[in-house]
């Protein structure tokens, strides 16, 4: 009974970790899991890192834990956004390239987080989770998830970071990097649509009698379709590098959050 009384604040700290990064990581948060799997699957991760971790860590209880708590959360949520930053890079690609091919009205809802989502984006991100999930990268996630209590023990200085700005400046241009990667996925449909306009342009200018508004929008399409079905196969290759970058992002995190682990760790 004192072993419980004394390792229930650890247990408690890793769960709320474990448990947020869930709430806000791609996969794991769809609406599609059910929330007693969450539950469910966040209670057992956080045992067994609790039994390889936890069980060499000793925490008074007193009012500096409700923070501690409350850093814990902020810390797997904060680890769960830098992931979905990166898988919203397709969904931003592919709302670039619906507002150029004309398929800027025709949003749908996602099922998966129940908001409206581009047609050409949504697309891409059912074929990012598939290949992500072919490519085990949900057991890889579980081990950076696992792997963060090296990098940024109980005891981290979250807070100490966010006051230095240090969080922020990260926070800041990982959004920055995934506009830019966003616009190099997009960006051969982009050149391709306004390549295309520059020659509806000159049609206009050669013959008057055409009328480019009937013409550009079904020619449009087409090139648009076309070069969709060209660039499918380079799409793995994009979606590979882009989850390297995300990984190697997650790490950058780590650094700054608290450094690399020691050798005794």
């Amino acid at each position: 009974m004192n072993a419980i009384v004394q390792g229930f604040p650890i247990f408690l700290l890793i769960f709320c970790r474990i448990t947020a990064f869930f709430v806000v990581a791609p996969v794991f948060s769809s609406r599609g899991v059910p929330n007693v799997f969450k539950i469910g699957l966040g209670f057992f991760i956080s045992f067994i890192v609790f039994l390889t971790y936890g069980m060499k860590q000793s925490i008074v209880p007193d009012a500096e834990y409700v923070l501690i708590l409350f850093r814990e959360i902020l810390t797997g949520v904060l680890m769960g956004y830098v992931v979905y930053l990166f898988f919203t890079v397709v969904q931003t690609a592919g709302a670039f390239m619906d507002l150029q091919v004309g398929f800027a009205m025709a949003n749908i809802v996602d099922p998966h987080t129940g908001t409206s989502a581009p047609l050409l984006g949504y697309f891409k991100y059912m074929l990012l989770i598939t290949i992500f999930l072919m490519m085990n990268g949900h057991h890889f996630l579980l081990t950076a998830l696992m792997d963060s209590y090296q990098w940024m023990p109980l005891d981290n200085e979250l807070f100490s970071r966010f006051m230095s700005g240090s969080v922020t400046d990260y926070l800041s241009r990982a959004v920055g990097n995934t506009f830019l990667l966003a616009i190099q996925v997009a960006s051969p449909l982009i050149v391709a649509m306004f390549l295309t306009d520059v020659g509806l342009g000159f049609l206009t200018k050669t013959a008057p009698q055409f009328n480019v508004f009937v013409i550009g929008i079904p020619l449009k399409l087409i090139i648009g379709l076309f070069l969709i079905v060209l660039l499918m196969p380079s799409l793995t290759a994009i979606f590979e590098t882009l989850f390297s970058i995300m990984f190697d992002s997650l790490e950058q995190l780590f650094g700054v959050v608290q450094g690399p682990p020691s050798e005794g760790q």
